[in-house]
C-alpha cells in the first residue's frame, strides 16, 4: 500500500520550546504575541493565533507569568537544567540531569524534536493534575546522532526511511534529489540534516546503501552503521601501515630486556587470530619464580601523529561481533607483527614479578621486553594439562633446544601458574571481588556464516589462568604510575547504586535468594554466593544478567576511585593494546613515566579516556545487537519446535521468555495467554488472571513455539503453549 506524503504542517505545540528559549535568553524583559512572532519571523495570522494560544497555555501550567496585559516574562524560579534524553519505546522519554535527584518524565509532546540520548536545556515543572514533576525540551544543545539506518520506502516525489530501532519516534523524510541509487526497500544509512520548526520529521539524504533487508552482510553491517562503527579501513590507513618496518632488527633488541631464553608460552581461545599477551615462568635458586606478563609492544610501531593512530584513536576498540572481528589495527599490525606467534622473535612491553610460593609479588619491573614463543595453546589444550597432569604436546617436538625449554617443563610452569592463580583468586574474593562468571552464548556457523548450532562458553581454570596474571599485571602497573600521583589512565568501576540493589532484591527474592545489605563487604560476599548458587539453576542467566545490570558501569578515567567488582584500589588497562586504544595510552605513558617524565595533561587524557568509554560502550551495543540478530536467524528454522523456557521479564504488554536450551529471548504478548484475561502487577511483577486469579511470574517455566522471527527488528515473539507442570 502506497505511503501518503507527510503533511508538513505545524502542530500546536511547535512554539512552546521556541517561546521558552526567547523569554529564557532574557529573564528580566517581558515579550508579547508580536514581538515573538517578529523573532520567529512569522507574519501569518494563523501562526499569531496559535502563539497567543501557546502563551495563554503556558500562563495556566504556572511556566511563565503575565506581567501585563499581553505581555509575559519567564516565572523567576523557573527551573532550568541541561541534561540528555533518555526515550522509552512509547513515545515518551526520560530527563537524565546530574543536578537531580532522579530522572524526569517528558511526555511526547514536550519532546520538541529531541531524540534519545540527546543534550538538551529543559525545563522543570510540576503539573497541576499529577504530583510527579514533568519537562520540557526547551533547546537542543547537541544531537547524539546524525546518520541512522532504516529500510528505505520511495513513493513518486520523495521517499521516507524508518528504522527498527523501537526508540526512535520518528521516520526521516527524503527528498527525490537526495534518495541516490538506493531502490525501494532497501536499507539504507541516512544522514539527518535538517528538521524544520513546522515538518511532523526530519529531513535527510541517503548516505550509503547497504543492501537487501534480511541478508546477512547486509544486517551485519546494518549493525555497525547504526553505532556509527566501520567495517573496514581506509585505504591511505591501510597504506601506511603496509609501509612499517616490522622487522626485528638487533639495534632495537639492544634497547630492550632480552627475555627470549625464559621459557614462554601462549594461552588463547583456539580460533584467536592474534595473540597479545603471553607468560614466562622460571624457577629461582631461592624457591620463588619469575613470572613475565608480556604484552606486545604496539606503540613501538603505533606512532603518535601520524593517520594510524589517529584511527586507532577514533575507533579505541576492535569490535567482536558473531561472526567477524572489526579490528582496531589493519591485519598487517593486529595479526602479525604485534601477534606474539610461536617460534618467533617479538617485541613486547612486559611487567616481570618476583613471586612467593604463596603468591606474594616480592619484585617487579616494567619496561619493553624482547621475547620468544615456544609454545600456543588453546585454552582447551591448557586445561586439559591443569586437569589430567599430562602434556599434551608430542615428545618429539623439540622447543628451542634448550635444556629448560622441554614439553615437560611447559607442564610443570602451566600447573604452577595454575595454583598460584588460584591463590591470587582467593586473595581477590577474600578482598571483596564479585565473581561474574556469566555464561555467554555462542553460534556454531557453517560455511555461510549462518547459525547452525548454539553452545556455552564456561570459563575454567585455564581461562582464569590468564585471567588472574593479567590482573596483576594491570593492578601493579595502575598502582607503580598511581602511588608517584602522575597522571594516568585507569580502569575504574564505582560502587553499585542501592536503588538498584533494592530492585535486585525484589526479583531474586522470587527465587528464595536475598542480599545482605549491612556493609559494602557484606553486599559483595552475599552477591558472590547468589552467584554461586544459580550456578546450574534455570534461573542462572536471569540472575547473572540482572546482577550486572545492577552494578556500575566501569570506564576509563584519570581520576582514580579503584574499581569496586574486582576489590582493587588500583587498576588500569595493560594487558590488551592491540584490541583496545587505552592500553596503548597507559604503555606509552609508562615508558614516558620510566624515563624520567613529568605527569602530562590531565585534562587531555580525561577526554581521551571518556572516548574511549563512549566507543567501547558502542561497541557492547553492536556487540549485543549481532547476538540477538544471530538468535533470530537460528530461531527461524525451528518454527515448528516446542521449547521449555523461564520468564525472563513481565511487562503491562506481555511476557517475556528466555529458552533454557539456547538462552534465546522473545516475547509472549498478553493477548496470547487464552486461559485467562490477565492484568499487569507492578508489584509482584506478574500477570494476574482476573477469574482464576492464576499468577504468572518472573522464573516460572513455560513451554512456548516461535510466532514471528524477525531479522530487521532483531525480535523474536512466541507463541505461549503451557506451563509446566
Amino acid at each position: 500500500m502506497s505511503k501518503k506524503p507527510r503533511k508538513l504542517g505545524k502542530k500546536t505545540k511547535d512554539f512552546t520550546a521556541q517561546i521558552f528559549k526567547i523569554l529564557s535568553k532574557e529573564t528580566n524583559k517581558s515579550f508579547n504575541y508580536k514581538q515573538i512572532a517578529a523573532i520567529l519571523e512569522l507574519d501569518d495570522t494563523k501562526s499569531r493565533n496559535e502563539i497567543i494560544r501557546d502563551l495563554k497555555i503556558l500562563k495556566s501550567q504556572d511556566k511563565i507569568h503575565e506581567v501585563e496585559v499581553g505581555k509575559y516574562q519567564m516565572v523567576s524560579k523557573a527551573e532550568y537544567y541541561e541534561g540528555t534524553i533518555d526515550m522509552t519505546s512509547r513515545k515518551t522519554g526520560y530527563f537524565i540531569c546530574d543536578e537531580l535527584e532522579e530522572d524526569v518524565f517528558i511526555p511526547f509532546i514536550n519532546l520538541n524534536h529531541a531524540l534519545d540520548n540527546d543534550k538538551v536545556k529543559a525545563y522543570i515543572y510540576n503539573r497541576r493534575s499529577s504530583r510527579r514533576p514533568e519537562a520540557e525540551v526547551l533547546e537542543i544543545l547537541e544531537r547524539a546522532k546524525t546518520e541512522f539506518v532504516g529500510v528505505i520506502d520511495i513513493q513518486k516525489n520523495f521517499a521516507f526511511v524508518t528504522t527498527a530501532n523501537a526508540k526512535m519516534y520518528t521516520d526521516i523524510f527524503i527528498p527525490k534529489n537526495k534518495i541516490g541509487d538506493a531502490e525501494h526497500g532497501d536499507v539504507v544509512l541516512v544522514k539527518m540534516e535538517d528538521w524544520p520548526a513546522k515538518a511532523d520529521s526530519p529531513f535527510g539524504s541517503v548516505i550509503k546503501v547497504l543492501g537487501k533487508p534480511g541478508e546477512h552482510n547486509t544486517e551485519i553491517h546494518g549493525i555497525l552503521a547504526e553505532y556509527g562503527l566501520p567495517y573496514d579501513f581506509p585505504i591511505e590507513v591501510e597504506a601506511f601501515a603496509n609501509k612499517i618496518d616490522t622487522s626485528v632488527t638487533e639495534e632495537e633488541i639492544a634497547k630492550r630486556r632480552d627475555m627470549r631464553k625464559a621459557l614462554t608460552f601462549t594461552i588463547d581461545p583456539k580460533d584467536a587470530k592474534d595473540f597479545d599477551d603471553a607468560l614466562s615462568f622460571e624457577k629461582l635458586d631461592n624457591g620463588n619464580y619469575e613470572i613475565g606478563i608480556h604484552i606486545a609492544d604496539v606503540s613501538h610501531y603505533l606512532q603518535e601523529g601520524t593517520i594510524l593512530d589517529d584511527e586507532a584513536y577514533k575507533r579505541a576498540t576492535s569490535v567482536y561481533l558473531v561472526d567477524r572481528v572489526v579490528p582496531m589495527l589493519p591485519e598487517v599490525l593486529s595479526n602479525d607483527a604485534c601477534s606474539l606467534n610461536p617460534h618467533e622473535d617479538k617485541f613486547t612491553f612486559s611487567a616481570v614479578f618476583e613471586v612467593s610460593p604463596k603468591a606474594e609479588v616480592v619484585n617487579q619491573w616494567f619496561g619493553r621486553t624482547v621475547i620468544y614463543s615456544d609454545q600456543r595453546f588453546s585454552y582447551e589444550e591448557a586445561q586439559h594439562i591443569i586437569e589430567t597432569k599430562k602434556d599434551i604436546i608430542p615428545a618429539e617436538i623439540s622447543l628451542t633446544g634448550n635444556d629448560y625449554k622441554t614439553p615437560q617443563n611447559i607442564v610443570e610452569a602451566t600447573l604452577k601458574l595454575d595454583e598460584l592463580a588460584k591463590i591470587l583468586r582467593q586473595k581477590r574474593m577474600a578482598n571483596g571481588a564479585i565473581s561474574f562468571d556469566k555464561v555467554e552464548v555462542k553460534f556454531n556457523l557453517n560455511e555461510k556464516a549462518e547459525p547452525v548450532g548454539v553452545f556455552f562458553k564456561v570459563s575454567k581454570d585455564a581461562n582464569h589462568l590468564i585471567e588472574e596474571f593479567m590482573l596483576l599485571a594491570n593492578r601493579k602497573v595502575a598502582e607503580f604510575i598511581g602511588k608517584q600521583k602522575k597522571t594516568f589512565v585507569y580502569r575504574i568501576h564505582d560502587e553499585p547504586n542501592e536503588d538498584k540493589l533494592i530492585n535486585l532484591q525484589t526479583v531474586i527474592s522470587k527465587f528464595g535468594y536475598k542480599i545482605n545489605f549491612k556493609s559494602k563487604q557484606d553486599i559483595s560476599k552475599s552477591l558472590n554466593t547468589l552467584l554461586n548458587d544459580v550456578v546450574g539453576k534455570k534461573e542462572q542467566n536471569l540472575v547473572d544478567t540482572l546482577t550486572i545490570r545492577s552494578m556500575s558501569k566501569a570506564v576509563y578515567s584519570t581520576e582514580n576511585i579503584g574499581h569496586y567488582g574486582l576489590a582493587f584500589d588500583y587498576y588500569s588497562h595493560f594487558t590488551s593494546p592491540i584490541r583496545r586504544y587505552p592500553d596503548v595510552m597507559v604503555h606509552r605513558l609508562l615508558q614516558y613515566y620510566l624515563d624520567g617524565g613529568k605527569s602530562v595533561s590531565a585534562e587531555l587524557y580525561e577526554e581521551k579516556s571518556a572516548h574511549s568509554s563512549d566507543m567501547e560502550n558502542l561497541a557492547a551495543k553492536a556487540e549485543r545487537d549481532s547476538i540477538k540478530y544471530m538468535q533470530v536467524k537460528y530461531m527461524q528454522d525451528h518454527k515448528d519446535q516446542e521449547f521449555l523456557g523461564v520468564i525472563s521479564g513481565v511487562t503491562e504488554w506481555g511476557i517475556y521468555v528466555e529458552i533454557i536450551e539456547n538462552k534465546c529471548e522473545g516475547m509472549v504478548r498478553i493477548r496470547e495467554i487464552k486461559d485467562d484475561y490477565y492484568v499487569f502487577d507492578e508489584k509482584q511483577y506478574a500477570l494476574v488472571g482476573e477469574v482464576s486469579k492464576k499468577i504468572i511470574q518472573l522464573g516460572d517455566e513455560v513451554y512456548v513455539k516461535v510466532k514471528n522471527a524477525d531479522l530487521v527488528k532483531k525480535q523474536l515473539d512466541f507463541h505461549f503453549i503451557r506451563r509446566k507442570e
